[in-house]
């Protein structure tokens, strides 16, 4: 950081970088980036080095790496002697958890569509203490999953005949 022209404020880093002051505060807190050095004024500067450091973490908090993976990939990018291997496995660890919650947000989305299905076809416009929605979600697991089975059965009855 001897080069003044390299140094770079807080808040000029933020724009570069595409993150939040209080964002590049809180990585340094946590140690995902060096402490800043400090001008005699007492403001925050930071050198080009950060500038990457800091698109590498954006990037790895966009794509929805925790805190935890993300000081790991912070590691492994500045080490020449670890195998990216490692970084293979932190990310397929990643796409496994994000698959996961895709298939439970597929479900999810099953589920209310059949709610609102069932409200158009059975009680839209009627009064809301009627509506299905409000009286299958006060269903017990149980019994929600019995009328589930039992429309499916209808549906599948219907469209083979």
């Amino acid at each position: 950081m001897n080069n003044p022209s390299a140094q770079l404020t807080i808040g000029a880093l933020a724009e570069r970088t595409g993150l939040a002051v209080s964002a590049i505060r809180y990585y340094e807190e946590v140690g995902l980036i060096p402490e800043a050095m400090r001008r005699p004024s007492g403001h925050r500067v930071y050198d080009t080095e950060a500038q990457e450091l800091l698109t590498l973490i954006r990037h790895c908090r966009d794509f929805g790496f925790s805190v935890d993976d993300t000081k790991a990939l912070v590691s492994l990018a500045s080490s020449d002697d670890k195998d990216c291997v490692e970084a293979r496995e932190i990310a397929q660890v990643h796409l496994d958890a994000v698959r996961t919650k895709l298939a439970e947000l597929g479900s999810l989305e099953r589920s209310l569509s059949r709610f609102v299905t069932a409200c158009t076809e059975q009680c839209a416009g009627g009064p809301a203490a009627r509506c299905t929605i409000l009286q299958d979600l006060s269903l017990s697991d149980s019994a929600l999953a019995t009328k589930r089975a039992a429309q499916s059965s209808a549906v599948s009855r219907r469209c083979c005949g």
